[in-house]
């Protein structure tokens, strides 16, 4: 019987942690707007070093860690870009198909000159 629980009992694990970090996640607004992700990548950016340095005064861990590096990145600049380059590219795509084919039957009549 408790081979049968078992596996139960792993599964109701896994969609636990997995359905409280997609709450965690939607909760602080990683999920949402771009500007929502800013704040809360500010708010991680506040709250976790002194987070470690209780952690580590609470095991008795007195290590110096190294400063965070300032990153300067924007997620609200970034947010999509991608898909705007790839939209981009498939929206030229015509034009540039168009003046290649071009390019290649000029070279091509000038090599039959």
């Amino acid at each position: 019987m408790a081979a049968r629980i078992l596996p139960v009992v792993k599964l109701a694990t896994k969609v636990t942690i997995a359905g409280g970090a997609l709450y965690v996640a939607c909760d602080s607004g990683l999920l949402g707007s771009s500007e929502q992700g800013s704040e809360a990548l500010g708010k991680a950016k506040a709250a976790i070093p002194p987070a470690i340095e209780e952690w580590m005064k609470y095991f008795g861990l007195e290590a110096q860690l190294p400063t965070m590096p300032k990153v300067e990145f924007s997620p609200v600049q970034a947010w999509n870009s991608g898909v705007r380059w790839t939209i981009s590219s498939l929206s030229e795509a015509p034009t540039k198909a168009n003046d290649y084919t071009n390019q290649c039957l000029q070279y091509l009549k000038d090599l039959t000159k």
